[in-house]
């Protein structure tokens, strides 16, 4: 189903220590936003996003796709996203509505998870459009945090933010929808694995 293949069983790696590092920077970020660092959150940021582009790479190029890697990488992503949405709906950037129809999106696709279990499956391969909602709202924030710059660059990433918002809270719900379809034909045609 598209799902990139694992390639070792290895846990200690390169890539699976840069995920790792990503996610122990989580709580670190948030605190930056919630006590007004924007200059810091937006540094510590841009390394994540670097070391998620640079733990890919290395995966993909010294057969080092693992399925720790699997769930790491994701997992810091959805992190990362969900850090600066609660710290932005925090200080009154975003409204605190946005925060609910996007967990309720995540809340959506866990409650497919025991279904999926029923059929052998642990997850469903991500398909491009999560990929691009992912890559949407990973864009929005950092630009809706460089918005409440009181400059021209502020002036400039406000919109702009806003669209990679409301662009990437639309296909990250169409994506969910695809997921459902997905769950409901492995239903159909899969049968129930044995208690």
């Amino acid at each position: 189903m598209g799902e990139t293949a694992v390639t070792t069983d290895r846990v200690l790696t390169v890539p699976n220590a840069l995920s790792a590092a990503r996610l122990v920077g989580v709580p670190f970020f948030l605190w930056l936003i919630l006590t007004h660092h924007d200059g810091w959150a937006l540094v510590l940021l841009m390394m994540s996003g670097f070391t998620d582009y640079l733990d890919g790479k290395i995966a993909r190029r010294y057969n080092l796709i693992s399925k720790v890697g699997q769930l790491l990488d994701p997992a810091a992503d959805r992190l990362y996203i969900l850090a600066t949405l609660l710290g932005l709906a925090w200080r009154g950037v975003v409204p605190w509505w946005l925060v609910a129809v996007l967990l309720g999106r995540e809340v959506f696709i866990a409650a497919l998870l025991p279904i999926l279990k029923t059929r052998g499956y642990t997850a469903l391969p991500v398909h491009f459009l999560g990929k691009a909602a992912t890559f949407c709202l990973l864009y929005a924030f950092p630009l809706l945090l460089i918005g409440q710059f009181d400059n021209v660059a502020g002036d400039v990433a406000q919109p702009i933010g806003w669209a990679f918002t409301w662009w990437g809270t639309g296909l990250y719900w169409v994506a969910g929808i695809m997921y459902a379809e997905q769950t409901r034909q492995i239903v159909r045609s899969q049968p129930r694995l044995a208690a």
